[in-house]
């Protein structure tokens, strides 16, 4: 399993977007975007929620949780 902010990240650059475009369509700040992807602060299940849903994914593919 990767790191979570490994996994936030490649989800981005998969969707092809800057960390400032995904704070402005999720609703926090580009600096949020950055802790998270470097593992300095997770975000809570709420904002997990919203970009799962932004990706069109599972919570699970998010993460880069493997069964």
């Amino acid at each position: 399993m990767k790191n979570y902010g490994e996994a936030l990240k490649y989800q981005r650059e998969v969707a092809g977007i800057t960390k400032l475009e995904l704070s402005k369509r999720v609703g926090t700040s580009h600096q949020n975007i950055s802790r998270w992807e470097s593992g300095a602060v997770l975000p809570n299940i709420d904002f997990c929620v919203k970009l799962a849903d932004f990706y069109g994914i599972s919570l699970d593919e998010l993460v880069g949780r493997d069964r």
